[in-house]
């Protein structure tokens, strides 16, 4: 239950620096009296600007902070709630908005719109609408429940019953389905361009591929061609090599002939140096008669002998030089055969040489294309391909999540609507209204048959059965209706566990709308259903009502500052 139990202000409208406490819990009932402007609703806008922040009657913000003092306008609302106690103190000039629980202050790191949806949600659980319509009933600014908008009146049926949570969490959902919408959106998007990501690459890789084919094809017939090749210099080979063996075969006496050279050679050159020692002989007897030794003179048959038999030896030596210089030519024909022979072998050599770098070329251009023949082709594409076929398939699965994710929403939406859960609650206690409602009809002697719909349309029927409206009735009518609907939210809440409080303010109920047998039962019914309650009821009916209350306060102006009468 929400228990109020004392406010008070200063230099708040017309009450100055002094404090104006009321204690909101001391009396069943009270009275509260004044002349015009001696600031007797004063309490109800203090009250509501120390919970809401904005007085009960429609005045600007500034205008609340008397124009005398100017400055240091405050408002203390004192209350219990589910066994704590709360102070919740809101100034102006300078600004002020602290709420207190069990005497220590509350974290205010927060925003003030932030501060002041938890006190409206977690420590009163009332917001301004429901206050008028639970807590206050008056002439100033209420605006009575059958005046309301269709949507107004849900608002304030649902915070009664507290179900304003599904429509919260309805609005939750319409962000949520909205975001889902848009991801879905999003999701299909995405696939739809990895497909065609995905079409573009696989035409890509297919003509890579393709490409791929052709050139290992070619490669194919380019290895084929360079082993021809290498087949045809291996025969131009191994026929210059049978030809450069036969070819040494054929000089293998080319030492053996070149060993005869060298000795014929020698034994020429011996045998001319003989030539031309005999020749000197010769010559010497033919130029000499004496000794030239030993001074005797030679003889001349000895002479001619010794002519005649060097004559001879030298024919003899020069016949043997003509048959070796017969075989020596013969040796040197052969000789310049080997080499002729020689150089067709180094002719052939060289032409083998070039025969196997040209072979040893092509077995290595035959080595790279198998080598990259037997490679797999591995291209970038093929890469990209596998990234996108993985990041297709999370997006799918997304995808896929986000309609099962939207089906739950869909299902939650038809819950959270207005014709799901919160119809079957308000359709549970719709009977319980009506019936409350007519209850306090009844006890205000005012007997007509007051439904609500579901939609909270009213239907009202007189003990004739005719149907009315609410505007079909007097004003005095009108208040009627008003406060029985007021004790049934009352009621209910009380019954539904969710607004429970002792406070009740009336402003200036009997001053217009209730004639005297309407006060008299209202009062009535205040003694018979307020029992718990503190009843606060602010009039210019002070002598007609003094002895109906338990409790009176008086308002007065005393140099133009507003107070409490002694």
């Amino acid at each position: 239950m929400l228990h109020f139990k004392v406010v008070r202000w200063q230099n708040f409208l017309s009450t100055g620096n002094q404090w104006t406490e009321i204690q909101l819990n001391k009396a069943q009932s009270t009275l509260i009296v004044g002349e015009n402007g001696a600031g007797k609703s004063t309490m109800l806008d203090a009250i509501s600007f120390g919970l809401y922040g904005k007085p009960y009657r429609n005045i600007n913000k500034p205008q609340l902070v008397n124009s005398i003092t100017t400055k240091r306008c405050v408002v203390e609302v004192e209350f219990s709630s589910k066994g704590k106690e709360y102070m919740i103190r809101r100034g102006i000039k300078p600004n002020v908005f602290e709420i207190f629980c069990d005497g220590k202050l509350l974290d205010q790191h927060a925003s003030v719109r932030e501060y002041q949806e938890y006190l409206e949600k977690n420590v009163l659980k009332l917001n301004h609408k429901s206050f008028t319509q639970i807590v206050v009933i008056g002439s100033a600014n209420f605006i009575p429940f059958m005046q309301m908008k269709v949507w107004e009146r849900r608002d304030v049926i649902e915070d009664l019953l507290d179900i304003e949570i599904f429509t919260k969490m309805n609005n939750l959902l319409k962000e949520k389905i909205n975001k889902n919408k848009e991801d879905v959106i999003e999701a299909k998007y995405q696939i739809n361009m990895l497909e065609q990501r995905i079409s573009l690459t696989k035409k890509h890789l297919n003509e890579i591929m393709s490409m791929q084919k052709s050139d290992r094809d070619a490669k194919l017939k380019k290895v084929e061609e360079l082993e021809t090749k290498l087949n045809d210099l291996r025969l131009q080979y191994e026929g210059k090599a049978n030809h450069v063996k036969h070819l040494h075969e054929s000089i293998k006496d080319r030492d053996t002939i070149k060993g005869k050279q060298r000795k014929l050679n020698e034994l020429k050159m011996q045998l001319s140096s003989k030539v031309q020692n005999i020749q000197s002989q010769i010559e010497f007897f033919k130029d000499h008669d004496d000794c030239p030794t030993c001074h005797q003179s030679i003889d001349e048959e000895f002479k001619e002998d010794h002519i005649c038999e060097q004559q001879e030896k030298q024919l003899e030596i020069k016949d043997g030089i003509d048959k070796m210089t017969e075989h020596f030519d013969e040796v040197e024909r052969r000789l310049n055969e080997i080499s002729a022979v020689q150089d067709t072998i180094n002719s052939i050599n060289q032409i083998m040489m070039n025969l196997n770098s040209e072979m040893t070329s092509t077995q290595n251009g035959i080595k790279e294309l198998n080598q990259s023949l037997e490679e797999v082709p591995q291209t970038q594409e093929t890469d990209d391909l596998d990234e996108l076929n993985a990041t297709l398939g999370k997006n799918k699965e997304k995808h896929e999540t986000l309609l099962r994710e939207k089906e739950r929403y869909e299902i939650a939406s038809s819950l959270l609507k207005d014709g799901g859960i919160k119809s079957k609650i308000i359709k549970q206690y719709v009977p319980i209204i009506n019936k409350l409602m007519n209850k306090y009809l009844a006890a205000m002697e005012f007997f007509v048959q007051f439904e609500l719909d579901e939609q909270f349309n009213e239907k009202i029927k007189s003990r004739f059965r005719d149907e009315f409206t609410y505007d079909s009735f007097s004003e005095g009518e009108k208040m009627r209706i008003d406060l029985s609907l007021l004790f049934t939210w009352r009621a209910v809440a009380k019954l539904r566990n969710s607004v429970t409080t002792n406070l009740l303010i009336m402003d200036e109920v009997f001053d217009s709308s209730l004639d005297t047998t309407g006060t008299d039962e209202f009062l009535k019914l205040i003694t018979q259903l307020t029992q718990d309650t503190n009843v606060f009821v602010i009039s210019h009916k002070g002598d007609q009502l003094f002895d109906k209350f338990h409790s009176n306060i008086r308002f007065e102006k005393v140099k133009n500052f507003s107070q409490i009468a002694a």
